[in-house]
């Protein structure tokens, strides 16, 4: 199978691409804003895009917003100009779809929210899902936290946890929804291999925890106790609204996920911290 990547350099799709070319596949990882690579794809896989975890000032959005929304629909239109059109579409989205709910539990058939992220990823997915019109099978997985000690947020809270400062954020009340990086990538796989898979999937683990829960937990895999809170006061004045993501959060469950029958295999946060750690660090096997 042919596999076009975009941000196949970055956290994630490093991992992806990884297990992919070690499954036999040929992956093409096209240049940024490039998108003449999909003519011939089987399938393609669009991670790329501007990080939504920096301070959101008004140029910030600005390029979240283009590059997330824009940079999908000019992959999309692509697509549909090409001779020979991918059969599949697996387009990363976000858990901040869904804003601040709560204790709400929130399948994929849950609303969306209001604010600036969860307006972006409604329309980054709007994009994404245009590539129907031209007959292309669309998978939009709503990413919770990824967990990996070589990137993404886990490896931004290292350094305090190993230097005995680490602890909750605000009032550690609020949920986080995670993946270990290998069943995210294996989520990406089953969604290009199984042709029954299509619309929004909650790309998260199957037990979210609260915050002071992950903390807690982390502090134990890192051999060091999480005493040490992050003020929520603190965290806006330093993210200002970005603050949001992770002051309160959202409890998402992976209903279709679990439905279609994937079978996860760190669904226990203990046992993902711990592998992610100080695990092997060898892709994992295709599903």
């Amino acid at each position: 199978m042919r596999v076009v990547v975009t941000g196949g350099t970055g956290f994630i799709g490093r991992r992806l691409v990884a297990t992919l070319r070690g499954a036999g596949h040929d992956v093409v990882v096209p240049a940024r804003g490039v998108t003449s690579d999909v003519d011939g794809a089987d399938a393609v896989v669009h991670l790329a895009g501007e990080s939504v975890a920096q301070r959101w000032t008004a140029s910030a959005k600005e390029r979240i917003v283009r590059s997330r929304v824009d940079g999908t629909r000019r992959l999309v239109e692509a697509m549909g100009k090409a001779k020979k059109k991918p059969r599949v579409l697996a387009a990363a989205s976000a858990v901040g779809y869904y804003g601040a709910r709560g204790d709400e539990e929130l399948d994929e058939d849950a609303s969306p929210g209001n604010d600036f992220l969860a307006r972006t990823c409604v329309a980054w997915e709007g994009a994404a899902s245009e590539a129907e019109a031209s007959g292309i099978r669309v998978v939009r997985l709503r990413t919770g936290v990824v967990l990996g000690a070589d990137g993404g947020a886990l490896a931004k809270m290292l350094p305090a946890f190993r230097a005995f400062a680490g602890g909750p954020v605000g009032t550690g009340n609020q949920w986080m929804s995670w993946i270990h990086r290998d069943d995210l990538v294996g989520l990406f796989l089953f969604a290009l291999s199984n042709p029954a898979v299509s619309g929004a999937l909650n790309a998260t683990a199957p037990r979210p925890v609260r915050n002071r829960e992950f903390a807690s937990a982390l502090g134990q895999a890192v051999g060091r106790p999480a005493l040490v809170p992050a003020p929520a006061v603190a965290v806006k004045l330093l993210f200002g609204e970005m603050a949001t993501m992770v002051l309160d959060g959202q409890r998402v469950v992976p209903r279709r996920a679990l439905t279609f029958g994937f079978r996860f295999r760190f669904p226990e946060l203990s046992a993902a911290l711990g592998q992610a750690l100080g695990g092997s660090d060898a892709p994992p096997t295709p599903a």
